[in-house]
């Protein structure tokens, strides 16, 4: 599987050139503060106008995308705001919606409740479908069942409204979110877009998922299914529920450390989204994740988040404390995948964050 390094200042195991460097967007203050009140601010030039295309010439697009409040959506609409795009936000709560995504600091922004979704789908030059609730949370039989049928719920009605549109207002592409879960968990195995599915409940999720999403015309509709991993930032997900635990007075190896993590941040995660929308290389499975998965431990000191920010990472966080947390969604960190974005190479996809320590760093500047 590959030689890897310990790096102890960080006690995780991973390779990292010593000579690499990676670049980091620096929030401004208001922007922070507005994060930190739950606004989106769009990203302006001097003058007060949304930043001119990243491209010279690039063609403005539209988007449609659900599941835009949410961690990875937010980040989202902003990345494509401040490239002078089009938003429409598909929304089953116009008045959340409207709360994060002011029409004074959002301007190029649509919010549409499940009434309109048709005429915004229609009107679009892509959809992204990113709802669903989140995994990282105790787990019922009853959030089970929310888990599943929120994404595969959605994801028909929007293949629904695709497939209905004209040809002529039909959206020329459909990115749609699935997960890593979909390989099941190994300790000794690596996976990449070739590789099949498992057969735990994460796995019968995306499988029923993606088969959903396959169902949208793919004679005209471009269709790139991400299979995301375990996404890393400051403001949600995973990381978010065991940074209190870091902070206690933990923050080593979670379990037993000898799972994989596979990993992306939130930045490079909302670049690949942005690429697949734009590159039209981009099709079929792509594994959202970072080149460099970690196991979450190791000899010598163990691993984890807790030096990051701070505080002592030779303890290791137990089991029982994750699923005190998570319940069984502490799965997601407990038992792992070595998942290879093999595609994403292929097609040069350049990562900001290829190694964890500097994708936690960059997160623990803004805690």
């Amino acid at each position: 599987m590959g030689g890897v390094a310990q790096v102890h200042h960080l006690n995780l195991l991973l390779p990292h050139p010593a000579k690499y460097t990676t670049r980091t967007r620096r929030s401004s203050t208001r922007t922070g503060r507005a994060r930190r009140r739950g606004v989106l601010c769009c990203s302006l030039s001097t003058d007060g106008q949304p930043a001119a295309a990243a491209a010279v010439g690039a063609p403005m697009m539209t988007i449609s995308i659900t599941g835009a409040t949410g961690f990875v959506g937010r980040r989202l609409v902003q990345k494509l705001l401040s490239e002078d795009h089009k938003v429409c936000v598909l929304t089953r709560s116009a008045s959340k919606a409207t709360s994060i995504f002011p029409a004074s600091k959002c301007p190029g922004i649509t919010i549409a409740e499940q009434g309109d979704w048709d005429k915004c789908i229609q009107g679009s030059t892509a959809v992204v479908n990113l709802a669903g609730m989140p995994i990282s949370t105790r787990w019922s039989p009853e959030i089970k069942k929310e888990i599943k049928e929120s994404r595969i719920n959605v994801t028909s009605k929007v293949v629904n409204y695709i497939n209905n549109a004209s040809v002529d207002a039909r959206p020329s592409v459909f990115v749609s979110a699935t997960a890593i879960g979909f390989f099941g968990t190994s300790e000794i195995s690596s996976f990449d877009e070739s590789s099949p599915s498992g057969n735990d409940y994460l796995a019968e999720v995306c499988r029923e998922w993606e088969a959903r999403a396959r169902q949208v015309n793919q004679e005209n509709v471009r269709l790139v299914l991400l299979r995301i991993g375990v996404v890393l930032g400051k403001d949600g997900g995973a990381l978010a529920k065991m940074i209190p635990l870091f902070m206690m007075f933990t923050g080593g190896p979670l379990g037993t450390g000898r799972q994989w993590f596979s990993w992306i941040h939130l930045d490079d995660l909302v670049d690949l989204i942005y690429e697949s929308l734009k590159n039209p290389a981009y099709r079929g499975v792509i594994n959202g994740t970072a080149p460099n998965p970690v196991r979450l431990g190791g000899r010598g000191g163990g691993g984890g988040g807790g030096r990051v920010i701070g505080r002592p990472s030779w303890l290791p966080v137990p089991e029982f404390a994750l699923k005190a947390v998570l319940g069984e969604g502490a799965s997601v960190v407990l038992e792992g995948q070595k998942v290879l974005p093999v595609k994403a190479k292929q097609l040069g996809f350049s990562y900001q964050y290829p190694y964890v320590q500097d994708a936690l760093r960059a997160i623990a500047r803004d805690l």
